[in-house]
């Protein structure tokens, strides 16, 4: 099991930035990527970006490129997504995600361990 808490959510004017992270622990030998994901109020849960677990591919929703960066710690066994000029419609839950399908998905079906998500609100 794969146990995931994001953290560095908050309230943010528009035009800030916010880094979040995700601190993984539990079993993650069988991990292949891990992704992050968002929620927004009354719609449908969003792919953002994937990273490789063990490898530096990286993958970010094409409408998302410029503003949204993954990356990975691998000394603090976490993975963080950096927005910067954050908009009113990136105001959402944040989810950190892995999975063990050996491809890089954007399919939420796709990913085993989810977190519990961060909230971010983008408010002047």
């Amino acid at each position: 099991q794969v146990q995931l808490v994001e953290s560095g959510g908050g309230l943010v004017p528009p035009g800030g930035s916010l880094r979040l992270s995700c601190a993984v622990s539990g079993r993650t030998d069988s991990v292949f990527a891990m992704a992050w994901f968002r929620q927004a109020p009354g719609r449908e849960r969003e792919f953002l970006s994937i990273i490789g677990w063990r490898s530096d591919n990286t993958a970010t929703a094409d409408a998302l490129k410029g503003r949204f960066t993954i990356s990975r710690d691998n000394a603090k066994n976490s993975i963080h997504l950096q927005i910067d000029n954050l908009q009113t419609e990136d105001t959402g839950v944040y989810y950190c995600a892995s999975t063990t399908y050996p491809y890089m998905t954007h399919r939420s079906s796709r990913y085993e361990s989810w977190g519990q998500g961060t909230r971010v609100t983008v408010s002047s």
